[in-house]
């Protein structure tokens, strides 16, 4: 991590709330007033019990806070960590670039078909991408390219 995680006082009321109701560890919570939504980094292989069962949990903490919950689960790895803010299956590959500037770019590869899907809607996912991809690893870029994309990148 590149530096220590700065919780406001409504963030750590969350994570408190967020870890009663689930019980399962979460590491970290954002308030995205953008987008409105309170994004969780769940501890690794914790998912399951912080969905809870037919998605349970998140429903009780949606009603509770009126807004919705988006999971992250964590990973020490930027790549994976990457990874699991998208939806995996539509990922074609990661890359982790270093730029000119000596700041830190990730190219996620998708199909051209499903980018938009992958982008989400008003750009929420590449936004939380990089919110957290910042936030961690002190990543300055997500890129959502397809294989055609990065083709004519790597040729300049």
């Amino acid at each position: 991590m590149s530096e220590k995680i700065k919780l406001s006082p409504d963030e750590f009321r969350l994570l408190s709330l967020f870890q009663n109701v689930t019980t399962a560890d979460a590491r970290d919570c954002i308030i995205d007033e953008k987008m409105e939504r309170v994004i969780f980094v769940v501890n690794k292989g914790q998912m399951g019990m912080a969905i809870g069962k037919g998605g349970s949990n998140i429903k009780q903490l949606q009603n509770v806070i009126n807004k919705k919950i988006e999971l992250v689960e964590h990973s020490d790895q930027p790549i994976d960590f990457v990874r699991n803010i998208f939806n995996s299956n539509m990922i074609l590959e990661i890359k982790l670039t270093d730029r000119p500037d000596g700041s830190k770019q990730v190219l996620v590869v998708v199909d051209s078909k499903k980018k938009g899907l992958v982008v989400g809607k008003e750009g929420r996912n590449v936004d939380k991408a990089r919110i957290l991809a910042k936030r961690y690893f002190n990543i300055t870029n997500v890129l959502v390219v397809s294989p055609e994309q990065l083709i004519k990148s790597e040729k300049m």
